[in-house]
């Protein structure tokens, strides 16, 4: 398939989802669909229970987040801390490390490019 032709599309089903680092996700978009390895989605499901308790995160790619439903509290280092929750959305920079503490059962849609 070629580039210019890639569609692909889906529905959330955590039935579909798969082990992840935390939690499960569910890709949309696989790294490397389309012929364009940094390019990925999916929904990401978690819950307070499968973490560790606060997380810290550093992205191995530019990141976009939206909430679908739930809550996350996230604290980038040297910056303010904030909340997430459905409705809400934000923008990471690829190395920019954060704490990530999930608040409740939470189910985000990212994109990674």
């Amino acid at each position: 398939m070629s580039q210019e032709s890639f569609v692909i599309h889906a529905a959330i089903d955590r039935a579909a989802a798969e082990p992840f680092e935390v939690g499960v996700v569910q890709w949309v978009r696989r790294p490397g669909d389309g012929e364009r390895d940094a390019l990925s989605c999916g929904y990401w499901f978690i819950t307070p229970e499968e973490t560790p308790g606060p997380m810290r995160v550093v992205g191995h790619a530019d990141e976009s987040v939206y909430i679908v439903e739930g809550r996350v509290r996230i604290e980038p280092e040297g910056q303010d801390a904030f909340e997430l929750g459905a409705g809400d959305s934000a923008s990471f920079n690829k190395d920019v490390p954060a704490v990530w503490t999930v608040l409740e059962p939470t189910v985000e849609f990212f994109v990674y490019s």
